[in-house]
């Protein structure tokens, strides 16, 4: 099953996470099959890019989204 996730990147007690679709067994920052965007909490105000048209084909695929990652397609206007 594939899962549109996050992947944390940057330093230590800085993430930074980039929206990924990969196999559910897969690692956290392991093999991914594309990328849809990145998030940065630490920013203010944080700081969001999606390629909506990706993340919504990717969603009448089959791929299930993460519930942090589902608030975060409804608030980029991915997903109603």
């Amino acid at each position: 099953m594939l899962k549109i996730r996050l992947r944390r990147m940057g330093a230590k007690k800085s993430p930074f996470y980039r929206i990924v679709v990969a196999d559910s067994r897969a690692p956290r920052d392991g093999a991914f099959v594309e990328e849809l965007g990145y998030y940065n909490p630490t920013t203010d105000p944080i700081d969001l890019k999606v390629n909506n048209d990706a993340a919504a084909e990717w969603i009448r695929k089959g791929a299930q989204p993460t519930d942090t990652v589902r608030a975060l397609l409804k608030k980029s206007g991915a997903i109603q």
